[in-house]
């Protein structure tokens, strides 16, 4: 018999079951006497040890698995209060502290502190004086095991929320809420990862090495690929580096040595914790908007190592789609002076906006670290990172084996969600809701074996074509298939033709990813929008085909190409590749032609070019992080940089190929972040083209008449014009990340963010080469160097980008476009 309560009733009943299992919580707001917030006050169950401070907004919540009555508040400044708590739990409490009888002895920190004569400022030169003679870094070689829990919370749960569609037919999820004992907001995991490493490094190799023992997870993806996706969104980081990672953004360390220009800083308390003095300083931010903290911390005074600092990130910063990160890192002291990290825990809380009741999800890692070993030296081919690992014996551990190896035992909520995540996977709906997500992050529709797919290319547009449709399918057995075979149709409602593509991979060696592929294709592309050449079968630019154009994108060529090649990474990150590929080359547009003489005379012409080419490659990409060990992987979003190398040969008479020749191109790219001034990105390209060689072959200057921002292209130039068989482009642009909009009052809380570029290229084409056009376009090429700027404003409503380009020199050319405006959408934090 089962009996049907109302889900609203329910909600309750489960909240107030678990509020009377022994748990003390409070939540609530410090006021002075003008009901004016107290940032940084203490809050303390008295007779205990388990406090909080304050937030900035004046707000705390502290909560304990056992029964207290009293609540301790104290403040620089103001009278302690006790107060009286009649139940175990109490939201929403008002304390009001009374000023200080004996202001005298008293000084009150407010608004921007001094930088003279401030004991705080003394104490953190100190730090800096003593970091290197801290932590991991006084020993020439360290070992240590590691555990990490990652868990991902929705929060802020109401009835309302409860009662939503999307959650009919799994209401009983709902059993799981509970209240975060950081902002004392509801929530319901959802998700759990764990892992165990081992740990080595070498401080004068400068090697650090992580051997993953075990990895378990509460089953929605592969575990490796969530492992990946984690270590990326919470990166590793040293608290007394000047500068922390989190999200793509570079936050001011409190501890860093710009810290005195960013933060303010009060010495607040002195204590013994663990038989050692401590000075507690307070920090909080110099002005708003920036990517800065607010928090509190702990430092030995005689080696002034940091025992205990916790920090969040202020409201204001310029941070999209994480409405708060909080900290704490919790160091232990070993003989008797050297602090080591034990405990690191990070929570951050992901919504939509950062308004206080807004819903969103709670993402959290808690790091412990055991057993540290010093000064026991590993060859250097220990450190080796492996190009493909793979152990599945890693993430099929018994519970047994994690119930012994666990550093901390599981609460009831997250043991519970391995249950829960098994239980939904059941659910139709919540297939269906997980289905739909999955085709937003990946753009294909997965069915039993297969998936349709790319969806975003389902639709386009071009004048040879008019509008285009497109249909693809890949085999998909797993993320870490060993082979992949992947198919496309296409058909112009103005050309009445139809075009295909169809490609396969297969890694015959998993240790050093040897892979071989093949394929054709038979399609309509715009050969004039990239340098750096490619034999990517089912590879098409945006500018082939893009909805929204301006100018005309007429000048668009047949493309046959036929290629095999074989690719192999005997070290992590360097990719070699070699292959053999055909191609010819037509006109697709009657206002537009490939036409070359074929005799000395100049009296016979050909429009067709048949190519018969081999091709070296090599890539490397230091720091590249991937996940998957199948035949395709997926880059993790982190920074890396990329050279790039590739030297052809055409070989004239080879199954009736046209010409000989020799290229060589180069291709580098460089990101640089620069601490709080944003990031940089900085591009070089090379190439030459030894032979006499027609358009189709040339290397035509990559233009943009889209209406959005392209990659290595330039914003003011037009399809074909310029070319070139020789040529050198730079491109700089550089993000401030909201910097200097932060400076502008009226400005701050747009959150817009200033992108600035300049980008230039030199090239030449040879008297042969242009002897043999027969095309009817006049060749130009960039001997003047080539130049034009741009400036543009990111973060427009989150999403939404703009970028404003000038043309500094060939102003008279017909048709110059001499100012574009380009847009460009894209979810960053």
């Amino acid at each position: 018999m089962t009996i049907q309560f109302p889900k609203y009733f329910l909600f309750l009943l489960l909240i107030t079951t678990q509020f009377v299992l022994a748990q003390t919580k409070v939540s609530g707001i410090v006021l002075d006497k003008s009901n004016q917030p107290i940032p940084f006050a203490n809050v303390v169950f008295k007779g205990s040890t388990t406090g909080v401070v304050s937030n900035e907004d004046g707000r705390f919540y502290i909560e304990s698995p056992k029964e207290y009555t009293l609540l301790a508040v104290s403040a620089t400044g103001f009278s302690d209060k006790e107060i009286r708590l009649e139940k175990a739990v109490n939201f929403n409490f008002k304390i009001q502290l009374r000023e200080a009888q004996s202001l005298k002895e008293v000084v009150i920190y407010n608004g921007k502190t001094s930088k003279k004569n401030n004991p705080a400022l003394d104490i953190l030169r100190k730090i800096w004086e003593h970091k290197h003679k801290n932590g991991l870094s006084l020993f020439r070689q360290y070992q240590f095991q590691k555990y990490e829990k990652i868990e991902f919370d929705m929060n802020t749960i109401d009835s309302a929320f409860m009662k939503n569609k999307i959650f009919k037919g799994m209401e009983f999820i709902f059993n799981k809420v509970d209240t975060s004992k950081v902002t004392g907001k509801t929530y319901l995991p959802i998700f759990i990862n764990e892992s165990l490493y081992d740990v080595y490094g070498d401080n004068q190799l400068k090697k650090v090495k992580e051997i993953l023992k075990a990895n378990k997870n509460s089953g929605l993806r592969n575990g490796d690929g969530v492992n990946t996706f984690v270590k990326d969104l919470y990166s590793d980081y040293n608290i007394y580096d000047n500068h922390l990672h989190f999200f793509d953004k570079s936050f001011t360390s409190p501890l860093s040595t710009t810290g005195i220009d960013v933060y303010n800083y009060v010495l607040k308390d002195t204590a013994n914790i663990d038989n050692k003095k401590c000075y507690n300083i307070v920090f909080y931010p110099r002005r708003k908007n920036e990517l800065t903290f607010k928090g509190d911390f702990w430092v030995n005074d005689s080696t002034f190592a940091i025992k205990k600092i916790n920090m969040e990130v202020t409201k204001s910063a310029n941070i999209n789609w994480v409405k708060d990160i909080y900290i704490e890192q919790e160091f232990d002291v070993m003989n008797d002076s050297v602090f080591l990290l034990t405990r690191d825990y990070i929570m951050s809380d992901f919504a939509l906006n950062k308004n206080e009741g807004s819903k969103g999800v709670y993402g959290k890692r808690t790091t412990l670290y055991r057993d540290h070993q010093f000064n026991k030296p590993k060859p250097l081919p220990f450190y080796k990172e492996e190009v493909n690992f793979i152990d599945n014996e890693v993430f099929t551990k018994s519970d047994e084996y994690w119930h012994e190896n666990r550093f901390e035992k599981l609460n009831k909520d997250e043991a519970g969600i391995y249950k829960l995540i098994d239980t939904l996977k059941t659910v139709k709906r919540f297939n269906q809701v997980y289905s739909a997500v999955s085709i937003l992050g990946k753009g294909y529709i997965n069915f039993k074996d297969f998936e349709y797919g790319p969806v975003f290319s389902t639709f386009g547009f071009n004048e040879v074509e008019g509008f285009r449709t497109r249909i693809g399918a890949r085999t998909f057995f797993g993320p870490n298939d060993p082979w992949r075979l992947q198919a496309y149709t296409a058909y112009g409602v103005k050309d009445n033709k139809v075009k295909y593509g169809l490609s396969g991979k297969w890694m015959i060696d998993k240790k050093n990813r040897v892979i071989v592929s093949g394929g054709t294709r038979r399609d309509i592309e715009q050969i004039g929008a990239s340098l750096t050449t490619s034999n990517d079968i089912l590879g098409r630019n945006f500018a082939s085909s893009g909805l929204f154009t301006s100018g005309s994108n007429g000048k668009l060529t047949n493309v046959n190409l036929s290629n095999v090649s074989i690719e192999a990474e005997p070290i992590k990150n360097l990719v070699f590749e070699t292959g053999f590929s055909y191609r010819t080359l037509e006109s697709a547009s009657r206002s537009f032609s490939l036409d070359y003489f074929t005799d000395d005379s100049h009296t016979s012409t050909k429009s067709r070019v048949r190519q018969s080419e081999l091709y070296l490659q090599i890539e490397f990409t230091p720091k590249r992080k991937t996940f998957g060990y199948g035949v395709e992987r997926r880059d993790v979003d982190s920074p890396y940089s990329r050279l790039f190398v590739n030297y052809s040969e055409g070989f004239k008479g080879l199954l009736e190929s046209d010409f000989n020749y020799r290229k060589l191109q180069l291709y580098y790219r460089q990101p640089v972040i620069i601490g709080a001034l944003g990031r940089t990105n900085l591009t070089v390209e090379l190439g030459k083209t030894f032979g006499t060689v027609p358009l189709g072959l040339l290397n035509v200057i990559p233009g943009n008449q889209s209406y959005f921002v392209i990659g290595n292209t330039f914003s003011n130039l037009n399809y074909y014009e310029f070319v070139s068989d020789q040529y050198t482009t730079f491109q700089w642009d550089h993000n401030f990340q909201g910097r200097l909009f932060a400076r502008i009052p009226f400005m701050r809380k747009l959150n817009w963010r200033e992108i600035i570029g300049a980008k230039a290229v030199y090239g030449t084409v040879s008297d042969a080469n242009r002897a043999i056009n027969a095309s009817g376009l006049v060749y130009r090429a960039p001997e003047t160097v080539y130049w034009e700027y741009s400036a543009g404003i990111g973060n427009i409503f989150k999403v939404f980008r703009l970028d404003f380009s000038w043309r500094g020199n060939y102003l008279n050319v017909p048709d110059a476009t001499k100012f574009a405006i380009k847009g460009s959408f894209g979810f960053y934090f």
